[in-house]
């Protein structure tokens, strides 16, 4: 037979009805007497696979297909920072 548990166990000793429902699974709890909900271990849902991971080298490869070269990168710096 499961335990049971008052409404205001669960307020004022809820660590003492979560010990009991780990160790029983199920707890009943009353209101004024009368058994209103049972409460029971969360399974959890099952877990999808995650997404496979993204490639972030082959994103970039796809925008820039080809390395630029030092000059070009050199005159692109150039060219951004302006006249300071």
């Amino acid at each position: 037979m499961p335990h049971t548990a008052t409404v205001r166990d669960l307020r004022n000793r809820f660590p003492h009805i979560k010990r009991l429902l780990e160790h029983e699974g199920e707890v009943i709890v009353t209101e004024q007497g009368i058994p209103r909900y049972r409460l029971t271990r969360y399974s959890g849902a099952h877990r999808k696979s995650s997404a496979p991971r993204k490639d972030y080298l082959a994103r970039m490869r796809r925008h820039q297909p080809r390395p630029i070269s030092a000059a070009l990168a050199k005159a692109v710096h150039d060219a951004n920072r302006g006249r300071r």
